[in-house]
């Protein structure tokens, strides 16, 4: 028996208060009875920490809206669909590149105004909304002070820059902040849904920071594992100034190696579907025509995987900055003594002979520096030149 949706939502028990009693009020506006007053809004924003599950969050929701039962059964069409991204009435948006375009946010608010075709909701998601540029804020703010009567907007948002999210539509939002999941319902989760031995399922939750998917891939990835290991050797082998290049050189060269392995296979499928879609390979009057036409709309098929692979090359860096600052951090506490879980508990030990060789105050110096390399990269400054600053403050404390 298929369990309920909420099910997926991993240690957010308060969430799902919150959206199942706005799914049970839609559910009740749309059998024309009487709902319960200020539990459901037509604009949300779900905030919270990298891996909380945000999206998993907002797409949970929207199967409930779409949901026979409105209680989110996992069972019927409407939840089924919605789930496995196929629902005609739930649409998600999900930003390959560094921004969401005006030109994208007009199409899909234009196409947000029907009617739904099942007579319950036009759901609209918005992954990492954080990305809408200027313009495209803009258009989607019009459809949000002014929203069609059976539309929803799920607006996904990192609870670290919530300012990103611009004020006029945070205000017109009703917002949801996800927590950290504990390590119990994440090795919990691992165990239940994806088949992971419990043993290495706990090891995983307690590493991952408490990112679900960070976590899955940790548990079922050796490579992920063995990169995050390399990741973690660096504080205590920078011994000699070449060192800084070669370790600069290693995260760069795992961010890039990480981004290709990710992409190569899906770009390529992409680019075969859509010179398939064109006319590529026919015959006849025409074929010439209907070549440059696919060959043109691949050229710009490329230039969007190009810059998606930029954004993943960005975020598998960013998630190797996360677990060095998670180092140095382990090194304060443990110098400190404070009582107080380790982000990197089986380099306990490393963590611990750091404690005794670095003061404080260059243990603190190293771990602003990381920071600082997260905020240059993303404000654009190049990768390599970012690392290499940051490693050579890590040499140096």
């Amino acid at each position: 028996m298929t369990a309920p949706v909420w099910s997926q939502l991993v240690g957010q028990e308060p969430a799902v208060e919150v959206f199942s009693a706005a799914a049970a009020s839609a559910a009740a506006i749309v059998a024309g009875e009487v709902a319960e007053t200020g539990a459901m809004t037509h604009a949300w924003l779900l905030t919270g920490p990298p891996g909380s599950g945000r999206s998993v969050a907002a797409r949970t929701f929207a199967a409930a809206l779409q949901c026979v039962t409105g209680a989110g059964c996992g069972q019927c069409p409407g939840c089924r669909t919605a789930l496995a991204g196929t629902h005609a009435d739930v649409r998600l948006v999900v930003p390959e590149g560094l921004s969401i375009s005006v030109a994208e946010m007009r199409a899909l608010v234009q196409a947000a105004a029907r009617r739904p075709t099942s007579g319950r909701w036009q759901v609209v998601i918005i992954e990492d909304a954080d990305r809408l540029t200027e313009g495209a804020a803009n258009a989607l703010l019009k459809a949000v002070e002014e929203p069609p009567e059976r539309t929803v907007f799920l607006l996904c948002a990192p609870s670290d820059h919530p300012e990103d999210v611009s004020v006029t539509i945070r205000s017109r939002c009703r917002q949801v902040t996800l927590r950290t999941p504990p390590p119990e319902a994440i090795a919990r989760v691992l165990v239940e849904r994806d088949g992971v031995a419990p043993e290495r399922a706990e090891w995983a939750a307690s590493v991952c920071g408490g990112h679900v998917g960070r976590a899955r891939r940790l548990s079922t990835d050796e490579n992920a594992r063995k990169r995050r290991d390399a990741v973690l050797r660096i504080p205590r082998g920078l011994r000699r100034p070449a060192d800084v290049f070669a370790c600069a050189d290693e995260l760069i060269r795992t961010a890039e190696a990480d981004a290709t392995e990710e992409s190569k296979v899906r770009d390529e499928a992409e680019q075969e579907a859509m010179r398939t879609a064109m006319g590529a390979g026919g015959t006849g009057k025409g074929v010439a025509s209907a070549k440059r036409a696919a060959d043109a709309a691949v050229r710009q098929l490329e230039k969007r995987q190009k810059s998606r692979a930029t954004r993943t090359q960005r975020d598998t860096l960013d998630l190797a900055l996360v677990d060095l600052a998670g180092f140095y951090r382990d090194v304060l506490v443990t110098r400190s003594g404070a009582d107080a879980r380790l982000v990197h508990p089986d380099h306990a030990a490393e963590s611990a002979a750091a404690a005794t060789e670095w003061t404080p105050e260059s243990t603190l110096r190293r771990l602003e520096a990381v920071l600082a390399c997260r905020e240059a990269i993303e404000w654009n400054v190049k990768p390599r030149i970012a690392v290499e600053a940051m490693v050579t403050t890590l040499r140096d404390g």
